[in-house]
């Protein structure tokens, strides 16, 4: 891509003004003892690691998370006074670099254990650890009848420093929440009364936050109601804001008769005469194919269907009821008129996983 063009093709484009306005309408929710972690993992959920992180740094937040060491990694070196909490637990020789780093290390059984205090050992340094209890959403984590004797095993292991205990809320309903959290304060009381205490616990992430604020305990890790997504079922305050505008420039506008293909499509022949527009940017550029035949873009305050499938580098839309379209315009694939609800929506997407897929090709731009 060429820098001094970024717009030339295909862009997203960020907004660090509604980004720091988010930031505040969260912190107005957060406890004033509970620390705010934010969650940039994902590539701050594709909007960018470090540009991101360097903004909520400069706007007070100092405690952050992430979901592999390479991430973790990257954010050190551009914040090198930054707290970084890695969540995702991780195997091999980057763990002593991650040590000597000040990374704060996800633990979540002995076996994970034993591979931190080794990598501490050889690092001559101490491992900041947070234990991790699988209380229902059954990924990472002690099992919570096995936590207590395996936390404190791990806690008493060499060159390890018990730093934190959490857990993530499967977010099934709410008595499945209530379950998980009955279980991890089990495990919390039960290390408690084994003289196996930490400095941080913390469970909820956004959605978390919104529904059982009761729950903060000493930290709230906070990713997507950051960027603007906010938790279904509940209003949004007008302080969360957008944060992100996909757009891409229209390279070609031509009329194709009715009964004929657009792309590779072989089984939506158009029903119409219709002049369709050319538009860079493809599934490669992170805009998924489920979205060929019914995804909306917005074109000169308009909304057009896209027809035929979306190819690795372009795709097309059929501008037909929009006066005056032509080579060089924009159409917006995210924003604008596309909010990220309706843009997930159509095409039966994770709201967060409609920006993290967006491709690395594709420039990020901060206004």
């Amino acid at each position: 891509m060429m820098k001094d063009e970024p717009r030339a093709r295909c862009y997203l484009e960020v907004d660090t003004g509604a980004l720091v306005n988010n930031l505040h309408a969260v912190e107005e929710r957060v406890s004033a003892n509970t620390r705010l972690i934010a969650v940039l993992k994902a590539d701050a959920y594709g909007l960018g690691i470090v540009p991101v992180g360097k903004v909520l740094w400069q706007n007070g937040v100092r405690h952050f998370a992430v979901a592999c060491l390479d991430e973790a990694f990257a954010l050190r070196e551009a914040l090198p006074d930054a707290w970084i909490l890695c969540m995702g637990e991780s195997i091999g020789g980057a763990l002593e670099k991650a040590v000597s780093a000040g990374i704060r290390l996800t633990v979540g059984s002995i076996a994970s254990g034993i591979r931190v205090s080794e990598a501490a050992q050889n690092s001559n340094t101490t491992a900041h650890v947070h234990f991790k209890v699988d209380t229902g959403l059954h990924r990472i984590g002690f099992a919570p009848q096995e936590a207590v004797d395996g936390i404190e095993q791990c806690a008493y292991m060499a060159n390890i420093h018990a730093e934190g205990l959490y857990t993530h809320l499967a977010l099934h309903n709410r008595a499945s929440d209530e379950r998980q959290h009955e279980a991890f304060i089990c495990v919390k009381e039960g290390l408690e009364a084994r003289n196996v205490r930490v400095d941080m616990v913390h469970m909820c992430d956004s959605i978390g936050l919104i529904r059982y604020p009761q729950w903060q305990y000493d930290a709230v890790r906070v990713g997507a109601m950051l960027y603007g997504n906010y938790p279904n079922g509940y209003d949004a305050p007008e302080k969360i804001k957008a944060t992100v505008r996909f757009a891409a420039k229209i390279t070609r506008v031509f009329d194709v008769k009715a009964g004929e293909y657009c792309g590779y499509d072989d089984e939506q022949p158009l029903a119409r005469d219709s002049r369709i527009a050319v538009i860079a940017a493809g599934y490669a550029d992170g805009y998924p194919r489920v979205f060929s035949g019914k995804g909306l873009v917005q074109i000169r305050g308009k909304k057009a269907r896209i027809v035929g499938l979306i190819c690795m580098d372009q795709m097309m839309a059929d501008v037909t009821d929009i006066e005056g379209v032509r080579a060089g315009d924009e159409a917006a694939l995210l924003g604008d008129g596309i909010s990220l609800r309706e843009y997930a929506q159509n095409g039966h997407l994770n709201r967060n996983e409609c920006t993290s897929i967006i491709g690395k090709r594709v420039p990020r731009i901060y206004v």
